[in-house]
């Protein structure tokens, strides 16, 4: 194709025996859109190997199209889940004692969420194979994780990551926070609550948690079981800040201060006043949330190149073993 015609400042890839005219609209969200995957996933190109993995196996995983969890999970609110289970986490001492003690979060904030991306994509779209792989490895990883923290009754404990009581917090939080941010700024779950902490109970499983909610009200209930275990204190506050203040690119700070609120609005009032969050009404941050997700959404397309190589692998597969 010649290249007379084409609107000023547009760009020409070559493609085969052609050109594919780019207009500046397109360059740039292509730009912003691999800015963000690269935020997220650790890589300079933001395509993990274990991206491309995905489209590789023999069965469609543990959840598959359709269910719950690829709902939850394949959707922008995951964003704002994300902020939320990392303050949910900094009001257990036990769980904050390891991350703190453990963890390179502070040195290298992006790393741990690219290792933490990685896990829940992994178990989400992955065949079953390449799920019990990436549980393999967290689970290799907890076993190093030892120390002792001050409970929220003064008292010094021991931990281990392997500990069933941290395993379940963990999890709890995760759940809770996920479908928290989904019930606000998603669109409808197959099968509602229920089905979404039935499913994601198998994940539980696989890291190690031991009888794992199966449905809203019992996640609810194990929730409210950690409240005496819970409290604030001046590390779960030095956490806070730093979720707050995380070191996101420049152009990002605005959209993941909007993120930071709605993840603050979506927590319980005790569980805000323990953190230090102020309480900001949800009537006032949906609407902020709500626009800043569907301009991303507009950026990144209507699939993650997760879910499209998850797809692409079910599409193939001769047999689904594994499913809920």
């Amino acid at each position: 194709m010649s290249a007379v015609g084409t609107p000023r400042g547009a760009g020409l890839v070559f493609i085969g025996q052609s050109y594919l005219v780019m207009n500046p609209l397109s360059i740039a969200r292509e730009r912003i859109a691999s800015g963000f995957r690269r935020m997220v996933s650790g890589e300079s190109d933001g395509a993990p190997e274990w991206v491309t993995q995905l489209s590789r196996g023999v069965d469609k995983g543990y959840f598959g199209p359709g269910s719950a969890t690829w709902v939850v999970h394949g959707s922008l609110p995951t964003l704002v889940g994300g902020v939320r289970s990392l303050l949910m986490q900094a009001l257990h001492p036990g769980a904050l004692a390891g991350v703190d003690e453990h963890s390179r979060y502070e040195a290298d904030p992006l790393g741990r969420l690219a290792g933490t991306t990685q896990w829940l994509t992994v178990v989400t779209f992955g065949d079953t194979e390449m799920a019990e792989r990436e549980c393999a490895r967290v689970r290799g990883m907890h076993r190093k994780v030892t120390g002792s923290y001050i409970n929220a009754h003064g008292q010094e404990m021991d931990y281990k990551a392997t500990d069933s009581d941290l395993l379940r917090w963990v999890h709890v939080a995760f759940a809770d926070s996920f479908l928290a941010a989904h019930l606000v700024w998603g669109g409808p779950i197959p099968g509602g609550p229920d089905q979404y902490v039935r499913e994601w109970a198998i994940a539980g499983e696989m890291v190690g948690v031991i009888d794992p909610p199966r449905s809203f009200d019992e996640l609810q209930d194990q929730l409210n079981a950690f409240r005496p275990d819970l409290c604030g204190g001046e590390r779960a506050l030095r956490t806070v800040r730093f979720v707050r203040n995380a070191p996101v690119p420049l152009a990002a700070k605005a959209p993941y201060s909007a993120l930071f609120a709605g993840a603050a609005a979506t927590m319980p009032k005790y569980q805000r006043e323990l953190l230090g969050l102020p309480t900001i009404p949800m009537t006032a941050v949906k609407p902020v949330v709500t626009a800043m997700l569907g301009s991303l959404g507009w950026v990144l397309g209507p699939t993650s190149p997760s879910m499209n190589a998850a797809n692409e692998r079910v599409a193939t597969c001769q047999e689904t073993p594994g499913s809920p």
